[in-house]
This record gives C-alpha cells, structure tokens and sequence, in this order.
C-alpha cells in the first residue's frame, strides 16, 4: 500500500501524509498532478489517500473507494435511543459497565452500538487484521461527528488494535472480557456499496475451534457469533441459534449463567 494526499490543499496535507506513510510502515508518494487510478496503475498497489477532513482507501483491484462512515449503526443508535431492541444486544445481553471484545471490527457498527449500551464504564475493544482498514475506521471514529452526542462520545471510547484476531486472544487472560463476538466477513456477502471497498483487504478466513476455544477461555460470561442463517458454522462450532426472522442469524455460547 502507498500513501499520498488528496488532490487539493496538497502543501498543508504532505507531511501528514508522509507521518502516516510511516506509521504504516508504507510509502509516501508525491501525487503531483496524477489520478488516484494513475498511481494505482503505476504502483500495482492500494493507495491509502490523505484528505483535510476524510481518509480514502483505494484498493488496487478498482471497485468502491473505502472510507469510514457510521453507516447502519446510526439507525439502530436511534432505534435504542428511543428504548427499542437491537438483536446483537439482546444476543451479546450486553449492559452498562461490560467489557466487549469485537474479533472483527470491519466498519464498527456493531462496537459503535455496544459502545453506546455498555457507557463511560465499559470498554469495547476492536480488532482488525487489515492495517488500511483499522488506519481509516481508527481515525474516522476519532473525528467522526453525527449531530448525535450519544453515539459520538461511543464512537470516541472504541479501542482499535491492528492484529490477528486468533494471536490476540492467545496473548489475553482468562475472564478478560464479558462477551467475545465474532461477525465473519465471507467474499459472498459483501454486496452492499457501503463495504464494496473492503473486499480485497477482508480477512476471508474461516472460524476455526481453535480460535472458538481461545474465545470461551476470553469470555467471561459468553461467546456470540454472527452469520448467514443458512451457515453450518453455528452447529459446527457449538453455538445455540437464536431464531429470528432475517437473513442473518445469532448463535451463543453461554459460559457463566
């Protein structure tokens, strides 16, 4: 992945973007009077673009831009707001004060609207393997503002760790965390215009029981995954399906009543 600025206020965007070149571990490329596709082609690589208020990720494959927006999680901030249920709270049983460890971050929905239900007290943890991803939702939750106070101070509290969600739950005590929740992405699901932009950086890998098992030691009180209502994963894995009416299922693993 190469880094560079967005096309105008180039001078006053340079030399963030060359400390986020280094950050990342990447290249900082002087954009001069190229087109994102332009360097693309020359480079053969992604290209993370630095703008004055937005962070772009193009990926190299063409498609969707990436860039970070609260998407369906203002809608169900809303709904909560107004005392209504959101299915992943009800699975997870998350309340004030938890602890929330997010195996698969993506664009944050689903910490953004834990974030909002555990408060000040909580604490929700997302993990993302794609360093490109975790750099753009990372800053996009620092910056972000929805006109909606509640959800910006949730989005505020999310703690970003850029890793291997397996390698990260080997490294974590026992009872570290209430809930470990896992919403695997899968190159079949991504059909919304929204994630177009994550296809070529997600991480397609499939849950295994060694990671499900490292998950239950985690968790103190349970384990819940996400997945296509047609999935074998819930039954493969050990986790109890909670029926509901929609395209994507809940399963849990209770581990303390």
């Amino acid at each position: 992945m190469i880094v560079t600025t967005a096309g105008k206020n180039v001078s006053r965007l340079q030399t963030k973007a060359k400390e986020i070149a280094v950050t990342l571990d990447s290249q900082f490329i002087n954009r001069e009077s190229r087109s994102i596709s332009a360097l693309i082609k020359e480079y053969n690589q992604d290209v993370l673009m630095i703008g004055v208020d937005k962070i772009s990720y193009h990926p190299k494959e063409g498609g969707t831009p990436f860039f970070f927006h609260p998407n369906s999680s203002m809608f169900r901030v809303k709904q909560l707001l107004r005392g209504e249920k959101d299915p992943f709270i009800e699975a997870a049983k998350l309340k004030e004060g938890m602890k929330l460890l997010d195996c698969t971050l993506g664009l944050a929905s689903d910490a953004i609207v834990a974030s909002l239900i555990t408060g000040k007290e909580g604490s929700i943890t997302g993990i993302e393997s794609s360093k490109a991803i975790s750099f753009v939702v990372k800053s996009g939750l620092k910056v972000w503002e929805t006109k909606l106070p509640e959800m910006d101070a949730a989005m505020k509290r999310i703690n970003v760790k850029t890793i291997d969600h397996y390698e990260f739950l080997l490294n974590q005590p026992s009872n570290s965390y209430d809930v470990v929740y896992f919403d695997p992405m899968f190159e079949s699901t991504i059909a919304s215009p929204g994630i177009q932009g994550l296809k070529g950086s997600a991480d397609y890998r499939e849950l295994t029981e060694e990671t499900i098992r490292e998950a239950i030691r985690v968790a103190s009180k349970r384990v819940v995954l996400k997945d296509n209502r047609t999935s074998s994963k819930f039954e493969e894995l050990g986790f109890t399906i909670m029926k509901r009416n929609a395209s994507f299922l809940y399963g849990f693993i209770q581990k303390n009543k």
